[in-house]
């Protein structure tokens, strides 16, 4: 369904009639496995990279592992919560500010988009701080000088990441490129895995004590918490759930399993293998420790880097939704009118998140502070209250407890997690300049 003019109804599930609201872009068009593709690409993206400095080196063996697990366990608990919602009250809800508003009111629909906003602002504020280290990483297996900077070769990244913006009209559009994106991952993934094994086999014992003074260590435990959550989320479930096709729940349901099922193993893998072979010295891109072939490491770095421009355009697609949509964007994607409308608002977006990107390139600071303000906010605090809140007169008294614990707790971590997160910015901006060249 491409290109809806008015609020349409289809019958669910072969029941009541469900309304589906306007947009610009395909919806019920896709597989359960392929949103399942979208989803595991969201959480294999080059982030997972950084997960065994950003995660492991904070926490320690124990409770990096026991961190890991748990944050799989609570983060499908919650995204299975939002996917139930999804045709909450007879009405398709496809967008995340949609369901909030539909819950709560015209007050929280905004509040949830400008968090949603935030959200997948900084996560594309990442990728793009992500391609331009892998370039770097890239130019620098050729070339021992220092012509070339980080923020360089994030400008680069940044330009080529709209070019794909331009080019690919809609969510659903990605399809082969789905393929590419899962190739890609496992190069980056294989190689890192293979020769983090082979230097930690060749190695001498590792340093695993966690680093830092006492108050240090509290500040980015925290962070590191936040690290977590970020790690397996995308903060927008309801847009990528609404590509996929009829029943919507129970398709969803499936691509979630799929994900954190098959879909976690392989940042299990890297997480791990990575502490394991360089411990508390792993940098927050994995492939800078790693030593091997010229080639491969090049072949790891640009896997990186071209996966990294499909996944960020995931993450941006909410925004290019709502911008098409408000402007009647809509019809061949190589009309005229619609090429000139993305050359200008996704190439003017993209380049305010690469302008940032180069300013404050901070990739582990920029990942906790958006777990901190948006990740916990909209996919646990939002998730439980909202359910809770749709469904309480189904729910025993075990169950509303449940949540509302759910509820305080995340609140408490995430005003906790934002204020470590600003502090290790504050202490990063000492220590570098902007446009720093990390």
């Amino acid at each position: 369904m491409e290109g809806n003019n008015s609020v349409k109804k289809v019958h669910s599930d072969g029941e009541l009639a469900v309304e589906i609201p306007e947009t610009a872009h395909q919806i019920s068009s896709d597989s359960w496995f392929q949103v399942g593709f979208v989803l595991t690409t969201g959480i294999n993206s080059a982030y997972v990279l950084g997960y065994s400095g950003a995660v492991m080196v904070p926490l320690g063996w124990v409770f990096g592992v026991i961190g890991l697990i748990i944050a799989t366990i609570v983060s499908l608990n919650a995204n299975i919560l939002v996917a139930k919602l999804h045709e909450f009250g007879g009405k398709r809800h496809i967008r995340y500010r949609d369901l909030a508003g539909f819950i709560y009111g015209k007050r929280a629909y905004s509040i949830t988009w400008g968090l949603q906003y935030v959200n997948l602002f900084m996560i594309n504020t990442g990728y793009i701080i992500l391609s331009g280290q892998a370039l770097k990483a890239t130019y620098f297996l050729f070339r021992d000088d220092h012509d070339m900077k980080l923020p360089y070769f994030i400008a680069i990244a940044g330009f080529v990441c709209a070019l794909f913006a331009i080019g690919i009209p809609h969510l659903s559009a990605l399809r082969i490129w789905l393929g590419f994106s899962t190739f890609f991952s496992l190069v980056y993934i294989v190689i890192a895995i293979v020769l983090s094994a082979r230097d930690g086999i060749n190695s001498p014992p590792r340093d695993y004590n966690i680093p830092g003074t006492t108050t240090s260590k509290i500040f980015t435990t925290i962070g590191a918490c936040a690290n977590l959550v970020f790690a397996f989320n995308t903060g927008m479930l309801p847009e990528i759930q609404a590509t996929i096709k009829e029943p919507v729940v129970e398709n969803m349901l499936k691509a979630l399993y799929f994900q954190f099922s098959v879909g976690v193993l392989p940042l299990y893998a890297v997480a791990f293998m990575g502490y394991w072979a360089y411990g508390s010295s792993t940098s927050a891109y994995l492939l800078n420790n790693v030593s091997g072939p010229v080639w491969v490491k090049a072949a790891a770095n640009i896997s990186a880097f071209l996966q990294s421009v499909i996944a960020l355009h995931i993450f941006a697609s909410p925004m290019y939704e709502y911008l098409d949509t408000r402007y009647g964007i809509k019809g061949n994607a190589l009309a005229v009118r619609n090429l000139s409308f993305r050359f200008a608002v996704r190439g003017g977006y993209l380049t305010i998140n690469t302008l940032v990107s180069a300013l404050l390139p901070f990739l582990g600071d920029f990942m906790s502070l958006t777990g901190a303000i948006s990740t916990f906010p909209l996919t646990f605090i939002l998730a439980n209250h909202m359910y809770l809140v749709a469904k309480k007169s189904k729910l025993i008294s075990a169950q509303k407890l449940w949540h509302w614990l759910n509820v305080g707790f995340f609140s408490f971590m995430s005003v906790a997690a934002a204020i470590a997160a600003l502090r290790l910015i504050a202490v990063d901006s000492k220590t570098y300049h902007v446009f720093a060249d990390l």
